[in-house]
């Protein structure tokens, strides 16, 4: 039975599945295996993960009707082995030193239930953009997750398998397997999922030193549907709430602060200044706190969406790069 399980979930992943399995048999730990859930792919994802599962017997394929990204990772969870189970998204990489380093820590640390990394970020293409996620690693307390998500990405986590054991339920209507992830979120499905330890569990989040992981940024859809992730994220708190009422009336003017500026700063991403006025101007009437305490990033994003929105993007590129270094920060 291998000591560590990663979970690939994966969906007309064919342009970028290959390079992320070369990157996870890589990994210097060899005690593991990989389950790719290919989640109802129309193209040739599920061709690409045998024709590596020939070369690699660690790789498992798993094929499903689309379920999301929750269900897709759902269903590698339920599929897996290990004691603890790692998260890569198909258009995602792995240092080769990853695994190895979150099993280390998870062995010498028996009170963390997810360890994780550092990321730098790359193009559609793989190359590096040069920016990071250099997250918060230590003394990380629910307000900093709900805040600030130090996790950063779903491919940055190493979970050890108690800790999702703690966090699983099955629904009225499931008939196949438990549910970690909670499949009625197709937005902020990673951040429920983390805040939902801290707030129902005893485990601790910690992270460790290095950039581990490449994540990948797509230009695509940085502006779309961000009212629909503010009503997604709305609905997480709504549904939190009951684990620790005082917990969250104390910190959610905050929370959704910092998150009313990750949509602006996606808004002015996708060149619609409009929308991250808007969203800016709802931040400060929720909380002051990203001004306090990250006075540059919050007044680089609000003169970024006000030249957007005077002058559209031409002027912007070199401040857009600025924000372009995370999709859930």
């Amino acid at each position: 039975m291998p000591h560590a399980s990663i979970v690939v979930p994966a969906f007309n992943a064919a342009a970028t599945l290959s390079d992320t399995l070369t990157s996870l048999s890589s990994q210097t730990y060899r005690d593991f295996e990989i389950i790719v859930v290919d989640d109802g792919s129309t193209d040739t994802t599920a061709t690409i993960a045998r024709r590596h599962a020939h070369s690699d017997p660690r790789i498992k394929l798993v094929q499903q009707i689309n379920r999301g990204l929750a269900g897709a990772r759902n269903t590698g969870i339920a599929h897996s082995l290990g004691a603890v189970v790692g998260f890569c998204d198909a258009d995602d990489l792995w240092l080769p030193e990853k695994l190895a380093t979150h099993v280390a820590h998870l062995d010498g640390a028996p009170d963390v239930g997810i360890s994780y990394s550092g990321s730098n970020m790359i193009d559609v293409k793989g190359k590096p953009i040069g920016h990071a996620q250099r997250p918060r690693l230590r003394n990380v307390t629910s307000a900093h997750v709900f805040k600030r998500n130090p996790i950063g990405n779903g491919s940055a986590p190493v979970i050890r398998r108690a800790a999702l054991q703690a966090l699983a339920w099955c629904p009225a209507t499931e008939t196949r397997r438990d549910w970690v992830f909670d499949e009625t979120f197709r937005q902020s499905e990673d951040i429920e999922c983390w805040l939902r330890l801290c707030v129902s569990t005893d485990w601790i989040i910690e992270g460790v030193p290095g950039l581990l992981t490449e994540y990948r940024v797509n230009d695509n859809g940085l502006s779309a549907n961000t009212t629909a992730q503010l009503a997604s994220w709305e609905r997480m708190v709504e549904k939190l709430r009951p684990f620790d009422p005082v917990f969250f009336d104390e910190h959610t003017p905050a929370a959704k602060a910092y998150q009313l500026r990750y949509l602006a700063r996606r808004a002015i991403s996708g060149g619609d200044g409009e929308t991250a006025n808007t969203f800016l101007t709802s931040a400060f009437g929720s909380s002051t706190a990203p001004l306090r305490e990250e006075p540059l990033r919050t007044l680089t994003t609000w003169v970024a969406a006000k030249l957007t929105y005077r002058f559209g993007t031409a002027p912007l590129r070199i401040v857009r790069n600025l924000l372009l270094s995370t999709k859930s920060a």
